[in-house]
């Protein structure tokens, strides 16, 4: 299927073009000519499956025609980089419209947002909290919207948006359509869809398990272990941006000075950031001064980035949908990636949910030499103060960074063949703290 069968305006054929895009995603070619058709529509896709020019293109083919300067279009997403990144894309996807775009998202002066209200816009990127500022204060009208687009809105759920998203919509024309997207389908989500939409036609891609296009490996190692782990890892396979996960702001702020302080380039990204340093944090990330990113779930929620190779868990997800959203980072559209997961003792009962959903699809590194638990101690002490990154004893084990002069990623991302549905020793039974990863051979199948 190309563009062209969509009937697009030739000024969003001639702006898709620009793009480089010549054929709709799945997710793109079932959901646009149902919305063009002024359809409530409900779509279930994963990260990264194009689902933003889903709603934008025929958003911005309905909004050709009709009234000019006053806001029609309303998005509603969880976070500063979602909603940014979306009001990006109508920008240039709608460059040869004339059709205005503005974000409105806490954080940043308010004022400035007001301005551009009040210049008059056709399309609104917002998040909630600051959108229902601007709705008390009288500086947005909300009474002339067409079209409500609600993006993530399982991640809004998860970040207890939902109420302010119910107060949002008793202001908008019940004479509208609602657009709902998530990468997955919780129950109070579906209770939402009810409420504020009309016989929504409903479209999913693929199921709620992470994508196809991502390798995952599961790393079993002592909690103790993990920094010496990682930056064996880091120093072993070549990568592109590399984006770690925590399960907390103290432990991304940590872990990212540590790896700073032992010569990687890292910065992190949690919830207690000012706004101008989130956005130097992920600007630095995107222009590659930093090699890596650390973040916590929330964080990180909405990041675009491209080129990211590798996502590793140093802390493993609770759920199996914050395991797709995390890895849903790599392997984005028709690119493939790499997912790392550390698993410690503590770890079995996520561990076992997540790996009932990948099935065949994991693969487990197999603990082989008690050696390894005293290559790894001995490279946890030499990060102490007191020891030296490059001390000759600390190295002999393991290659310079790949971007100088390491070997290539695919020593991890190999397979033992016929050993497909069966667990190595490493992910049979309990985990325990005895239980690391191999530094030299490949990875069994599962």
């Amino acid at each position: 299927m190309k563009f062209e069968t969509l009937h697009l305006d030739p000024r969003l054929s001639a702006a898709v073009e620009a793009l480089g895009y010549t054929s709709p995603t799945p997710i793109q070619a079932k959901s646009i000519p149902l919305i063009l058709k002024g359809r409530d529509l409900t779509g279930i896709a994963q990260t990264g499956t194009g689902k933003t020019a889903a709603f934008a293109l025929p958003i911005l083919q309905r909004l050709l025609k009709g009234p000019r300067g006053t806001v029609r279009a309303l998005i509603i997403a969880p976070t500063r980089e979602l909603t940014e990144q979306t009001h990006e894309a109508f920008g240039q996807l709608g460059r040869q419209t004339g059709l205005k775009s503005a974000s409105i998202y806490g954080g940043v002066s308010i004022h400035s947002q007001i301005t551009a209200m009040r210049k008059g816009v056709e399309i609104v990127s917002a998040c909630p909290g600051r959108l229902l500022d601007h709705m008390q204060r009288g500086t947005i009208d909300l009474s002339r919207v067409e079209v409500l687009v609600l993006d993530e809105a399982d991640r809004m759920f998860d970040m207890g948006f939902l109420p302010d998203i119910r107060k949002i919509v008793r202001h908008l024309p019940t004479a509208r359509q609602t657009l709902l997207f998530s990468a997955t389908m919780p129950d109070d989500v579906r209770d939402l869809t009810k409420q504020i939409q009309k016989d929504p036609v409903r479209v999913q891609i693929g199921a709620t398990a992470p994508a196809d296009t991502v390798s995952h490996t599961f790393y079993p190692v002592e909690s103790n272990l993990k920094n010496a782990l990682l930056e064996t890892i880091l120093d072993r396979i070549e990568t592109g941006a590399v984006l770690v996960f925590t399960r907390t702001k103290h432990r991304s702020k940590s872990l990212a000075r540590r790896l700073e302080k032992a010569g990687y380039g890292a910065t992190a990204l949690h919830g207690n950031l000012s706004q101008n340093k989130r956005q130097s944090a992920l600007e630095g990330f995107r222009s590659g001064r930093y090699r890596i990113l650390v973040a916590t779930d929330v964080a990180a929620r909405g990041i675009d980035v491209r080129g990211i190779s590798h996502v590793i868990n140093y802390d493993i997800p609770d759920t199996v949908d914050a395991y797709t959203h995390r890895t849903g980072r790599t392997g984005r559209a028709s690119e493939t990636g790499d997912a790392f997961t550390f698993v410690s003792s503590q770890d079995k009962d996520p561990l076992r949910s997540i790996a009932k959903v990948l099935g065949n699809k994991v693969t487990y590194a197999a603990a082989q030499k008690q050696g390894h638990a005293a290559q790894l101690r001995e490279k946890q002490a030499l990060r102490r103060p007191g020891g030296s990154r490059h001390s000759e004893q600390g190295v002999a084990s393991a290659p310079a960074n790949p971007k100088r002069s390491g070997p290539k990623k695919s020593w991890i991302r190999s397979k033992a063949a016929g050993t497909k549905g069966r667990r190595s020793s490493a992910g049979k039974g309990a985990l325990g703290s005895d239980l690391l990863m191999s530094l030299a051979g490949h990875p069994r199948s599962a």
